[in-house]
Formats: C-alpha cells, sequence, structure tokens
C-alpha cells in the first residue's frame, strides 16, 4: 500500500481495487476484519472505520448470518472514487459541432427551411389549452420560488417515481435527480463519476457522436457495430475490458439515428455480458413513450438488479423541450454524488418548470397526451413511408421505424454526401448527414418526420430526389 496515504485511506483503497478488479465479485464475502488487520499490518480499528466508510458509500453491507458482503461494484464504486474536480471541468467547453454541420455557414440561409433535420415534436402536437390549465392551477396556489433542494422538488420526483413503477422500476425519489434535459444529464455523468482516459461504448452510429460530451472531458468512444434489434452483445464482449475505466451508453429504444428498437432478448445478453465484465450502463431512453406499435421491451434498468444501470429519462422529446426537465435514476449514493455536483453548477433546475412538469405527471394530462402524440406520429409515419416509397425506393433503403420519429436513410447512389447536404441546404431543405453520428463517412441522412407537416415532408423528399437526380446526370 502507498505510503503517501493514510493508513485509513490505504485500507479504503485496498478494498476498492479488489472489488474493481474484480477479485471481489458482487455478493461475495469479504475477508473477516481480523485477516484485513493482519494483511495489511493495520489496527483492527482502522479496518471496523475504513469499513464504515464504505457500507456508507454503498460498496459493502453487512447480512446477517453472513457477514460482509460486495454490494455494488460499478457506478457506486465510481462515485465513491470521483474524479478530480479540477479535471473535470472541461466538460462546460464542449467541442465544436462536427464539419458537416459547418459547411453550410457561408451559405446564404433561404427565407423557409424545411425541417427535416429537428429532433423534436411539431408545434402543431403542443398541447397548448392543456398546458394553459397546468399553468391557472399553479397560479392560484402560487408562492415565491427558493432554491429547490440539490435533488429537485420532491412532489416531481415522487410523479416520476410513480411513473417508473409502472415501468417496472422500483426507484424511490431519493434515487432520482433532476436535470436540465438529458444532455445536463451526461454532462453531469461526465463530470463526477468518469476518469480522464475511460472508455465509453456505444452503439455505431450514435447521437453521443455529434454532442462530444465525453470527448471534452477526455474520454475515449468506441462505436459497437448494430443490427435490427440493436447493439450487437458479441462486439461488446470482445471489445470491453473488465473494470470500471469503461461504460457502455446504450439507446434502447427508438435509437437516436437509426429508429430501431433493441429487443428483449437482446437487452438480457446485453446485461449478462455488463454483468461479466463489470461495465456500467448509460440508459438513455428518452425516445421510450413514443412507441407507435406496441409498448417496448422492459428498461435495462428493470432488468438490473446490481445497480448497474443509471437511466435518463426526459420530457423534451413526449412534451416540449423548452421546459428543461429530465431526471437521472439510479443507486442512491450515485445520486447524490451527482446532486452535490449540479448544486455547484447551476443551483438546481428551474422551479417553475419542475412544478409544471410535476403537474402533468399526476395530474394525468402527460398519459393523455401521450395517446394523442402517438395516434399523430402514426399519421405522420404512414405518410412518410408512403412518399418514401413514392419517391426514393430506387435510390435509398430505410427500415420502418416501430417508434420515434426517426429514420436513417441510406443512400444507394454515388452522390457526394456534403455536396447533397449544400444542395439541399440552398433548395431549402435541413437534414443532418449520417457522418455527425459516426465520425467518419456514411452514406446515410438522418430524417425526422415529427417535426415538418406531412406536406412539407413530402415536398422535401421530392426536392431531395431531383438534387439526387441532377447530381447524377452531371456525372
Amino acid at each position: 500500500m502507498s505510503t503517501n496515504l493514510t493508513k485509513y485511506e490505504q485500507v479504503m483503497n485496498y478494498i476498492k481495487s479488489c472489488i474493481s478488479s474484480g477479485e471481489w465479485p458482487v455478493g461475495s464475502k469479504i475477508p473477516s476484519q481480523r485477516k484485513l488487520a493482519e494483511e495489511l499490518s493495520v489496527n483492527r480499528s482502522t479496518i471496523v472505520a475504513a469499513l464504515e466508510e464504505l457500507k456508507t458509500e454503498g460498496l459493502i453491507e453487512g447480512v446477517m448470518g453472513k457477514g460482509t458482503i460486495v454490494r455494488n461494484n460499478t457506478w457506486t464504486l465510481l462515485a465513491a472514487t470521483p474524479p478530480d474536480w479540477d479535471e473535470s471541468m472541461s466538460f462546460s467547453v464542449p467541442k465544436p459541432a462536427s464539419v458537416p454541420l459547418l459547411e453550410i455557414d457561408e451559405v446564404k440561409a433561404p427565407e423557409h427551411m424545411i425541417e427535416l433535420s429537428k429532433g423534436e415534436l411539431s408545434q402543431d402536437i403542443f398541447p397548448t389549452d392543456n398546458m394553459q390549465q397546468v399553468m391557472l392551477r399553479l397560479a392560484k396556489s402560487l408562492e415565491p420560488f427558493g432554491y429547490e433542494e440539490p435533488k429537485g422538488y420532491l412532489p416531481l420526483r415522487q410523479a416520476i417515481s410513480d411513473y417508473m413503477k409502472k415501468q417496472g422500476s422500483e426507484v424511490s425519489p431519493s434515487s432520482i435527480l433532476i436535470v436540465s434535459g438529458a444532455i445536463q444529464g451526461l454532462q453531469l455523468i461526465s463530470a463526477g463519476l468518469l476518469h480522464k482516459g475511460s472508455t465509453v461504448f456505444l452503439e455505431k452510429p450514435s447521437y453521443l457522436y455529434s454532442l462530444h460530451t465525453f470527448q471534452s472531458a477526455g474520454m475515449n468512444l468506441s462505436g459497437l457495430p448494430m443490427d435490427d434489434e440493436g447493439l450487437q452483445p458479441s462486439a461488446l464482449s470482445k471489445k470491453a475490458a473488465d473494470g470500471p475505466s469503461s461504460i457502455l451508453y446504450t439507446i434502447p429504444c427508438f435509437h437516436n439515428p437509426t429508429g430501431s428498437l433493441m429487443s428483449e432478448i437482446r437487452r438480457k445478453e446485453l446485461l449478462d455480458i455488463c454483468e461479466q465484465k463489470r461495465l456500467p450502463v448509460i440508459e438513455d431512453d428518452i425516445y421510450r413513450e413514443l412507441w407507435l406499435d406496441s409498448p417496448p421491451p422492459p428498461t435495462l434498468q428493470s432488468l438490473d438488479s446490481d445497480g448497474r444501470v443509471l437511466y435518463i429519462g426526459s420530457l423534451s422529446k413526449t412534451l416540449t423541450p423548452g421546459l428543461r426537465i429530465g431526471w437521472i435514476a439510479g443507486p442512491d449514493q450515485v445520486i447524490d454524488r451527482l446532486a452535490e455536483i449540479k448544486k455547484q453548477t447551476d443551483y438546481g433546475s428551474s422551479s417553475l418548470s419542475q412544478l409544471v412538469a410535476a403537474e402533468w405527471l399526476s395530474s394525468g394530462f402527460y398519459e393523455q397526451h401521450l395517446a394523442v402524440v402517438r395516434e399523430e406520429l402514426k399519421k405522420r409515419r404512414t405518410a412518410a413511408l408512403e412518399t418514401l416509397n413514392r419517391y426514393m425506393s430506387d435510390l435509398a433503403d430505410w427500415d420502418v421505424p416501430a417508434g420515434g420519429f426517426l429514420i436513417w436513410l441510406r443512400i444507394k447512389t454515388n452522390i457526394p454526401l456534403k455536396e447533397m447536404h449544400v444542395k439541399a441546404y440552398q433548395a431549402g431543405i435541413s437534414l443532418h448527414p449520417g457522418s455527425i453520428y459516426t465520425e467518419e463517412s456514411v452514406r446515410a441522412i438522418r430524417l425526422s418526420y415529427g417535426y415538418a407537416s406531412i406536406e412539407e415532408f413530402q415536398q422535401g423528399i421530392i426536392k431531395l430526389r431531383q438534387i439526387i437526380l441532377e447530381s447524377n446526370e452531371v456525372k
């Protein structure tokens, strides 16, 4: 053990290293206090103090008749050994957007844009009447706003807890942190739990490639191949090294940008590998409630029994991004750590937004709204697929999304996608080229049918077809 640390710290680090290395797996009994004292050449009182601290951190627990056992070895371990704050502050200065999005900066913007790139619901779907009712209800009992407690407005956390129970996750309000959207959740995790040089495994393509949140904090992204059931577990098994220096980030429901839905069998396979490799998991589930054909499989978190999954939810994709309300659900010790960092960065999410969100969830308005959203998206999906079949079937391939509002359009012609992107912009069509989701060349476009009207979507696709055909004729 290092002589630069106190004996108490040496004991703590020794036990944590045994857990993180897998020498002491989850559920195993750790050596007795006497044996540890002999092995580490310290007083038994030092061992007792270290064990009590580790129990508080959630790494170990005393079980009647079994002694002291390892309780958790992933997120809780990371929360117990947080990165240095100064080294993590770079998360607040993300890298600039990928080059394909910047190539249009010098192009004069048309007066009207057909938005086929926006990852949000149309303003036509916004529930104006219900929102007015919610605001009027709150206005009648409004009191002066103050700072909420670090984890967020308790009635909102209780409402989210009740909501998640319907998904099969028994998450208490104390295990939930309110954040200003899913992106802030990822920033807090990056700053508060992950060490510089960590590897983040993720689907390729993935939304995370366009954010640069983890790269800005000094972490490495390692893409994994997908099929129609989602991320391929065998690829993760081959790539992942044991230990908490790596994590898995995944969007299992109506994946951004491909729109794919991970099957329940695939989810269980993935969790089995993460257990073998001791990989913590971030489940980004913000599209979950946008199912169109049938409800999606259980969440990864509900299938997990070891506190391995941090769950991220949000109202941005289902209600409105303007509320800036999302949440992280996970082990109490981890949420406590993230709440402390959030307190130091913004003193909490908007009190008004939290009051509004709590009213939506507890009043039943939210579930009523979701039913309306699904019906509207079904109409838009049907129209979008009809348009693509009519105008793009000879030029591209795509899969039918079971939910969400994204289609991954795979271009079959040889038109340079950078050229197509610029020409589409000049023609008044906003697109997201696939390269921003992979950091490499890929012949695909992410289309959204959730924002533009049905008529505008058709107009945009007709114009896109013309651009592709004209470019091929020039060649």
